[in-house]
């Protein structure tokens, strides 16, 4: 591994691990497993009107997926689901040398070296995963509280 990959913005933000810890009762909740290394993120989520109201994280994973736990810890609260789609979106054109993610999500930027390692990028993409797939299990995705019913 290189230690490129390991800057002290990427370790302050594992260490910080905003956002650490489980929800009680959460609206959706979804665990992302990463078989090739183990790495491991349970999103939780509270979402009022269609926007996460709260959301917490137990990764047990590398500094990498950690510190993607950090930032979705720190700046999804008051974000939908469609801003989670737009932020993988932009994780996918930096890992292709095209931009960075935009505010709130921009210390994203920090992770943009695991572009060069394609089962890093899986590490970095896991918490954003788990946190779609636990806005996918919720009952109230939509404002109004109409879940994904298809």
């Amino acid at each position: 591994m290189s230690d490129a990959l390991y800057t002290k913005d990427v370790l302050r933000l594992a260490a910080e691990a905003a956002g650490a810890g489980r929800l009680s009762a959460p609206d959706g909740s979804y665990s992302a497993h990463n078989p090739a290394c183990g790495d491991r993120s349970t999103i939780d989520m509270r979402i009022v009107d269609g926007r996460v109201a709260a959301m917490a994280h137990d990764t047990k994973a590398c500094v990498l997926a950690q510190a993607s736990a950090s930032i979705l810890g720190a700046a999804l609260p008051g974000h939908t689901y469609d801003d989670l789609v737009k932020l993988k979106v932009e994780m996918t054109d930096m890992f292709e040398g095209r931009g960075q993610p935009s505010s709130p999500f921009g210390a994203y930027a920090v992770l943009r070296d695991a572009a060069h390692y394609a089962n890093r990028r899986k590490c970095v993409l896991l918490p954003i995963e788990a946190a779609l797939k636990a806005f996918e299990n919720s009952d109230t995705r939509e404002p109004g509280g109409q879940g994904s019913q298809g």
